[in-house]
């Protein structure tokens, strides 16, 4: 039976979060009817008995194998009933009628083909990754704090929508994977999240697919969530997995928009990046307090593996197994 929205969240090692997601919906100013299914990405970390408890409603799916963020969803995908979708993190809160404001939007909106929403973090800052603009070798090698804080409006980063804000709806490249409401037959057409990712890129991915289909993406400001963000890994991960894996990702997304070449050229402007980066971080450690001295060797470890990955010698990356989940 068809029904308005299905709320897809893939669980990993989450969930006190999960919980709290949960109840936010619940307990938040929706309207919509829905359905909301949680795939647990073989984290067996006792969300079933959870659910079965707290949530007895919710639709559970248990993948017996990690087959990544791309695959879990398209796994949760397969038994929704909506005819809209929202693809959710497990550490998100809904804020009053975030769910109901997104899917009016998709809903009239122009062309609209998925929406997203102003995600804020924990201390209810402006979150600025909830958009993107589509990956180029030259705003990637640009990815740089300080540049972003200084020029926050710069057409580079594609975050102009969240410092102007007119109560309106704004036309954006991508998506934050976060909170992204998708039409359902748009969703399938374009073929699904890819699983060329494991982890990382898939919201661009799949932003870019909509985009090549003939349809927009919009950022809607006065829907608001709270994305608290490393729910389900840290990220002071003394291996860089997660650094590695988004660097990795971002080459597969090259490969397959731009071409081997290009991907190629993106990779030679990492090693360039981190060349210079580690450079400055050498020169700055030792006039730098002790307090400092963590983060200052923290980031000369990240910026020696993200080398290493940009010369072919973190191996791993590349035999990931990626579920299709499909």
């Amino acid at each position: 039976m068809k029904i308005d929205l299905s709320i897809i969240i893939v669980n990993w090692n989450s969930v006190e979060y999960l919980k709290e997601c949960i109840a936010s919906i619940q307990n938040g100013q929706i309207s919509t009817e829905y359905e909301i299914i949680v795939v647990d990405s073989a984290s067996f970390d006792g969300c079933a008995e959870m659910l079965k408890t707290r949530f007895p409603d919710v639709i559970f799916v248990q993948s017996k194998e990690n087959i990544g963020f791309a695959g879990s969803n398209n796994l949760g995908y397969k038994y929704a009933n909506g005819d809209t979708l929202l693809f959710l993190n497990p550490d998100t809160e809904i804020i009053g009628s975030a769910i109901d404001t997104m899917y009016t939007g998709l809903s009239t909106l122009k062309n609209a083909g998925a929406v997203g929403c102003r995600l804020l973090n924990s201390d209810m800052s402006l979150q600025t990754s909830c958009i993107q603009p589509f990956p180029t070798i030259l705003n990637q090698f640009l990815d740089i704090e300080l540049l972003k804080r200084v020029f926050p409006k710069a057409k580079l980063w594609g975050l102009k929508p969240l410092f102007f804000s007119s109560g309106k709806a704004q036309r954006i490249d991508a998506i934050s994977g976060a909170c992204l409401m998708i039409k359902s037959d748009i969703f399938k057409k374009v073929g699904l999240f890819s699983t060329d990712y494991f982890m990382y890129s898939e919201d661009v991915d799949l932003c870019y697919m909509v985009n090549k289909a003939g349809y927009l993406a919009y950022y809607i400001d006065e829907a608001k969530v709270v994305h608290h963000g490393g729910g389900s890994s840290s990220k002071k991960e003394e291996n860089h997995f997660s650094n590695i894996l988004l660097k990795e990702s971002r080459s597969i997304f090259f490969s397959k928009t731009e071409g081997k070449t290009y991907a190629s050229l993106y990779k030679l402007s990492t090693a360039l990046a981190s060349i210079v980066r580690l450079s400055a971080l050498l020169v700055l450690s030792p006039l730098l307090f002790t307090s400092k001295k963590d983060s200052i060797r923290y980031a000369i470890k990240k910026w020696h593996k993200i080398l290493r990955w940009s010369l072919g010698l973190e191996h791993w990356c590349k035999d990931l197994e990626y579920g299709t989940g499909k």
